[in-house]
């Protein structure tokens, strides 16, 4: 059985994390997504709201799991068992940024690959951020967010 692991703060999950999800998931026996806790941002949702966002997103694909973690990404790769990390890749600036974790993370433990996957083309310039930035105005997340997320996120920022 094959288990990867897709990380990122997901902050909130976009349509093109999901997209990746999915991909993923068609793929691979079982995947992980791997909800990053980072001391040094101050995200909109904590991680427990982030995992519940990304179950709600998710609960149609059985084969996907949701966890949390710190610390070095290869410390939960073991814990976990798995030696695949997917990243999804948006524009040559990603790859750029990924490429070099992905370096750092195969010269801290040299058994893991890190795979990228293109989100689909709709959702190429989309990011967790810019979804921030239309709910803080109270723009319209249709088509960007899953859409049960939609009403949890406009929430979020309904007196930002």
């Amino acid at each position: 059985m094959i288990t990867v692991v897709y990380p990122g703060s997901f902050d909130p999950c976009t349509n093109g994390h999901l997209a990746v999800i999915k991909r993923a998931a068609s793929l691979f026996d079982k995947v992980v997504v791997g909800v990053l806790t980072n001391s040094s941002k101050t995200p909109a949702f904590t991680v427990e709201e982030r995992i519940e966002l990304l179950k709600i997103a998710t609960e149609d694909l059985k084969n996907v799991e949701i966890a949390a973690f710190s610390g070095l990404l290869v410390d939960f790769m073991k814990k976990i068992d798995s030696k695949i990390i997917i990243k999804g890749i948006r524009a040559v600036s990603d790859f750029e940024y990924e490429f070099q974790m992905a370096l750092t993370n195969r010269t801290l433990c040299d058994e893991l690959e890190t795979l990228f996957l293109h989100t689909s083309k709709e959702y190429m310039f989309l990011s967790s951020s810019i979804v921030k930035e239309i709910a803080k105005y109270g723009g319209n997340l249709n088509g960007l967010v899953p859409e049960k997320l939609i009403p949890i996120i406009n929430r979020r920022f309904e007196n930002a």
